[in-house]
């Protein structure tokens, strides 16, 4: 779910996607995706680029966009 406002509603949070700061998406997921495998593998591959200092001030996702919403389609 994309969305260009900056308002996130509750139980989901903003996640910004992209390989670099000239392609990177904000998105809106549910926070229930932080239970599963394969968001947390996302979230590690974050973790190793970033560690707690996100350049856009939000939980960044340095990975190619086909790449989250495959992963993210997974997700039930």
């Amino acid at each position: 779910m994309r969305m260009k406002s900056s308002s996130t509603p509750r139980g989901f949070m903003a996640v910004y996607v992209g390989e670099n700061d000239e392609t990177k998406k904000r998105y809106v997921v549910p926070v229930s995706y932080l239970n599963q495998l394969l968001f947390q593998e996302l979230l590690s591959k974050s973790e190793e680029e970033f560690g707690f200092d996100h350049p856009m001030g939000g939980l960044t996702i340095p990975c190619h966009e086909s790449l989250f919403f495959t992963i993210t389609s997974q997700i039930r």
